[in-house]
């Protein structure tokens, strides 16, 4: 018995056996004896309980054909991929390559893709990307709610993409999304020193509302579309508001804000982008500039006030003239104001009359 050697396989075991390097057979349950001298026998004990067969000579046992009955063999070429599940539960996403998984202990279910198709879909598809061999292989991305997603393979434009989850093949392409947001956004153009027709220096304020319409246009056309429609603005604000004078930008800047607002769209457009609106937000005249319109508009003012007090006046004066021709006109109106005057006079105290010459003394007379 000393040049013979004894292995034993236990009921959830397999033994390979091998002789000086290359493989001889599989062993079943039970024990194995061996004629031996020269030890050039190996047996390499493989657990069923492991549904997958790894051995780094994988390829001479599936070459030997003693698999055949025994286990799943996956040969997978560069562009394919292996889904496996194992009691109906995911296990691995398999690359290009040669596997093997025991058959008979669990249920085994195995589904070759091709992956020259980039877009990985599929029913199980949340089950498949959250598995623990999904990043070796797949590239998930995540395109997220009120945004689109602009999707290139290898450079060219392929489709825009709506909210949700995305998974790519790696290796046989190479797949980019693109995030862009859909909702409105605001662009503020600050402190814009701009010169009036008249040589007038004013900073302002604007801002710009717009939501994108067309996610192709906006990425292919611009590497940053906030910039691009900043810089936009602020040269349509220096061309629109350098073209007038600063009484006409003052006295009509809604027109002004709407003729920014046009050129600016015609640009927004070619960019894919909808222009929501343009505003001017504030005007910020410099210092002696103040002054000068405070002087202005005090003079003019005070222009109105004296206008005002002299047409006060003139309708004073002519309203008495008017008054005079009637009493001349007619005695008797005469009489009835010279009454109400003597009542007045009478009613606000002691009446104390002086005569002096005849003539008036005996008009007083009269009158009383």
């Amino acid at each position: 018995m000393l040049f013979f050697r004894r292995f034993k396989v236990r009921t959830y075991e397999v033994g390979l056996a091998f002789w000086e390097g290359e493989f001889l057979r599989l062993l079943g349950p039970g024990k194995h004896w061996f004629f031996d001298p020269l030890n050039k026998l190996c047996v390499d004990m493989a657990s069923l309980r492991e549904p997958r067969l790894l051995h780094d000579k994988l390829d001479l046992i599936v070459k030997s054909g003693a698999l055949r009955d025994r286990a799943i063999v996956l040969d997978l070429k560069d562009h394919e991929r292996a889904l496996v599940w194992i009691d109906d539960r995911f296990v691995a996403i398999l690359p290009g390559g040669q596997y093997a998984y025991w058959t008979g202990q669990k249920r085994l279910r195995t589904e070759i893709l091709d992956a020259r198709q980039v877009r990985f879909e599929h029913g199980e598809f949340k089950t498949i990307i959250r598995s623990s061999t999904a990043p070796k292989v797949l590239e998930v991305c995540t395109v997220q709610r009120e945004h689109a997603g602009v999707l290139f393979v290898d450079g060219r434009y392929v489709e825009t993409l709506g909210p949700g989850e995305y998974a790519f093949w790696k290796g046989p392409a190479d797949a980019k999304v693109v995030e862009v947001d859909l909702r409105e956004t605001m662009v503020d153009v600050q402190g814009q020193e701009v010169m009036t027709a008249d040589k007038v220096t004013l900073r302002l304020n604007a801002l710009l509302t717009y939501r994108v319409a067309d996610p192709r246009k906006v990425v292919c056309q611009t590497d940053d579309l906030r910039q691009a429609l900043y810089r936009e603005t602020q040269l349509v604000v220096r061309a629109v508001i350098g073209a007038r004078e600063l009484d006409n930008f003052l006295t009509d800047k809604d027109a002004v804000a709407k003729d920014i607002e046009d050129q600016v769209r015609r640009r927004a457009g070619e960019l894919g982008v909808l222009l929501v609106s343009v505003g001017i937000r504030d005007v910020i005249l410099p210092g002696d500039m103040k002054l000068l319109m405070n002087k202005v508009t005090e003079a003019k003012k005070a222009a109105e006030a004296n206008l005002i007090a002299r047409r006060e006046e003139t309708a004073a004066m002519r309203s008495q003239a008017n008054t005079a021709r009637l009493l001349q006109e007619n005695p008797t109106l005469m009489r009835l104001r010279e009454l109400e005057v003597l009542e007045k006079i009478a009613l606000a105290g002691k009446l104390n009359v002086i005569l002096g010459e005849k003539g008036l003394a005996d008009r007083v007379v009269n009158l009383l």
